[in-house]
């Protein structure tokens, strides 16, 4: 296995595994940290380079996270709406 230092095709590979597993709170700290590396400087271009390209995943992470909390909330949000007219026609029905 190779280390992210290291890079090549492996990286890519190990990374996607990776990534399968990360959750939205550990994405989004990587995220500020690679920010906070890259708005210090002192990194070489390659480096630079690569953190950029590691934010870049990481920022896809979690909007992918924050769409699919989004479905769900919206699905919940017209299930509710459904059951409320279910409801309402059930009330008319009665009268």
């Amino acid at each position: 296995m190779t280390t992210r230092a290291q890079g090549g095709a492996d990286e890519e590979e190990d990374g996607s595994a990776e990534e399968a597993g990360l959750g939205y709170e550990h994405a989004r700290a990587q995220l500020i940290e690679v920010v906070q590396r890259l708005e210090a400087g002192g990194t070489s271009l390659e480096e630079s380079l690569a953190l950029w390209e590691r934010g870049e995943e990481l920022a896809r992470i979690c909007r992918e996270w924050l769409e699919g909390a989004r479905a769900r909330l919206d699905a919940v949000l017209e299930a509710e709406e459904e059951g409320d007219e279910t409801e309402g026609e059930d009330a008319d029905a009665e009268s």
